[in-house]
C-alpha cells in the first residue's frame, strides 16, 4: 500500500489549474465592474442592471484573487478552504447556462470562454481538491485557532447566504418578485450562484486554523467591499419601498466592516 506524504505541498496540477483560471476572471472583472453600461454588449450574455454586471463582477476579482494566491501558495491547507465553494458556484453557472441557452450570445467569443469556464471548472477543481487534498497536513497543537464563537457566527452567516443562494437559484421567480434590484430568471440564477460561495464560511467549523480561515477572510473581504461600493453606484436601481434594500445595505455593510475587523484582530494575536 502506498503512503500518502502529508507534507501539505501544492501540487503542479494545483497550481497549473489556478494560472490557467486566474487570467480570465480578471478580464472579467474588467467587462463587468468598471464600466457596467457597457458590459452587456461585452459579456456572453445581455447582463443588466449595473448592479448584477457589479456583483459578478466583484465576485470574479475575489475568485482571481483566491487563484493567485492559491498557484503561488506553499502549504495546501491555506488555500483548501476555497475550492468547494468554487466548485459549487461554477456547477450552478454551468446549470444556469444549460437551463437559459437561448438567452446567450451562442457566436460571441465571450460565450465561449463562459462555456469552456462553466463546463470544464467543476471538473477541475474537485479533481484537484481530492488530488491535492491527500497532501493535506491536519491540525496540531501550535497552529493558532479561530475562536469557537467566531466559526460558529462565520459558519452560520455561511449557511445563511448558502440558503439565500439556493433560494434564488431553484425559485427564480419568488426572488424576482422581492428581490431588492430587478431581475430575470437567469440573473436570479447568477446572483444565486453568488451567494453560495458562502459555503466557504461553513468551512471554518471543520477547519478552525487561522492559516486556514486566512485567505477565506481576504477573499470575503474583497468581495463585499467591491459589492458595498457597486450599491452606492448604483443607488438607482434599488426599491427604496423594499425592506429588503434597507436589508441589504445594513447587512453587507456591517458583514464587510466585520470581516475586515476580525481579520485585523486575528492578525494582531494570532
Amino acid at each position: 500500500m502506498r503512503v500518502v506524504d502529508r507534507d501539505d505541498h501544492i501540487q503542479r496540477l494545483t497550481r497549473g489549474v489556478s494560472y490557467t483560471i486566474a487570467p480570465v476572471l480578471i478580464v472579467a472583472f474588467a467587462v463587468l465592474y468598471p464600466v457596467p453600461a457597457h458590459a452587456g454588449r461585452l459579456f456572453a450574455w445581455n447582463i443588466a442592471p449595473a448592479m448584477t454586471s457589479m456583483v459578478l463582477g466583484a465576485a470574479y476579482l475575489g475568485g482571481a484573487y483566491f487563484f493567485v494566491r492559491a498557484a503561488r501558495a506553499s502549504a495546501w491547507h491555506t488555500v483548501k478552504g476555497g475550492f468547494p465553494p468554487v466548485a459549487a458556484f461554477a456547477a450552478l453557472l454551468g446549470l444556469a447556462t444549460i437551463i437559459h441557452w437561448d438567452r446567450f450570445r451562442h457566436m460571441h467569443v465571450a460565450f465561449w470562454l463562459w462555456a469552456l469556464l462553466y463546463f470544464t471548472t467543476p471538473f477541475l477543481i474537485v479533481w484537484v481538491y481530492l488530488r491535492n487534498g491527500r497532501t493535506g497536513r491536519p491540525i496540531s497543537t501550535g497552529d493558532a485557532l479561530l475562536p469557537a464563537g467566531v466559526a460558529t457566527v462565520t459558519a452560520a452567516v455561511g449557511v445563511l447566504a448558502l440558503g439565500t443562494g439556493l433560494l434564488l437559484f431553484l425559485t427564480p421567480a419568488v426572488a424576482m418578485r422581492i428581490w431588492p434590484w430587478p431581475l430575470t430568471p437567469l440573473t436570479a440564477r447568477v446572483l444565486g450562484a453568488i451567494l453560495c460561495l458562502g459555503l466557504a464560511g461553513v468551512g471554518s467549523l471543520l477547519d478552525r486554523r487561522w492559516s486556514s480561515a486566512r485567505l477565506p477572510f481576504q477573499v470575503a473581504a474583497i468581495m463585499l467591499t467591491l459589492m458595498v461600493v457597486a450599491g452606492v453606484r448604483a443607488h438607482a436601481e434599488f426599491d427604496a419601498s423594499n425592506p429588503l434594500t434597507w436589508v441589504f445595505a445594513a447587512g453587507f455593510g456591517g458583514l464587510t466592516a466585520s470581516v475586515i475587523l476580525v481579520y485585523g484582530w486575528m492578525e494582531r494575536t494570532r
